[in-house]
C-alpha cells in the first residue's frame, strides 16, 4: 500500500509502544483524495464516543472533479473499523495516565487504512537528547569516521 500522508510530529513528541493498522470509514470522494495524498494528520487524535474509536481533527481535502459538495467539513470525526479486542487495547490504554492514541500514518490502495499508534509522550529532556544524538551520527556519516 501506498503511504499517503505520515504524521512525523507524533514520533517526536510520543514515544511510540505499539502499532495497529485500522480501516476507517470515508465517503467515495475522500478515498479518492486521500489516494492523491491530500491528507493532513497534523493535530488529529483518536478519541472514544459511546465506546466507538473516532478519528478527530484529520483532514482529507475535497475532491476537484466532485459534484455536490456544498457543506463539506474536511475535518470531521470519522469512526475507525477495529476488532472488539483491538478496540478495547486501545481504550485501555488512553485511559492510562500519560499515554495517548494518535495516527502514525495513512495508507491508501485499494482500501484506506490508518496505522494506529499507542505512545507515551516525550518530555523537552527527552527530545532535546534525540535531536543531539542525531546531528552527532550526521557529523559522523559526514566526515566517514566510525
Amino acid at each position: 500500500m501506498k503511504t499517503a500522508a505520515t504524521n512525523r510530529r507524533a514520533r517526536f513528541d510520543y514515544e511510540i509502544l505499539d502499532r495497529i493498522e485500522a480501516g476507517i470509514v470515508l465517503t467515495g470522494q475522500e478515498v479518492k483524495s486521500c489516494r492523491l495524498g491530500q491528507v493532513s494528520l497534523l493535530g488529529s487524535y483518536v478519541s472514544f464516543v459511546s465506546g466507538a474509536p473516532v478519528l478527530k481533527a484529520m483532514k482529507i481535502s475535497k475532491y476537484a472533479y466532485a459534484s455536490g459538495l456544498d457543506g463539506y467539513d474536511p475535518g470531521h470525526d470519522r469512526k475507525l473499523l477495529l476488532s472488539k479486542t483491538q478496540s478495547a487495547k486501545i481504550q485501555s490504554a488512553s485511559s492510562e495516565r500519560g499515554m495517548t492514541v494518535v495516527p502514525l500514518e495513512v495508507l491508501a490502495g485499494k482500501f484506506v487504512k490508518v496505522v494506529i499508534g499507542i505512545g507515551r509522550g516525550r518530555k523537552t529532556l527527552d527530545k532535546r537528547a534525540r535531536i543531539k544524538e542525531r546531528e552527532v551520527s550526521r557529523r559522523v556519516r559526514e566526515r566517514g569516521e566510525y
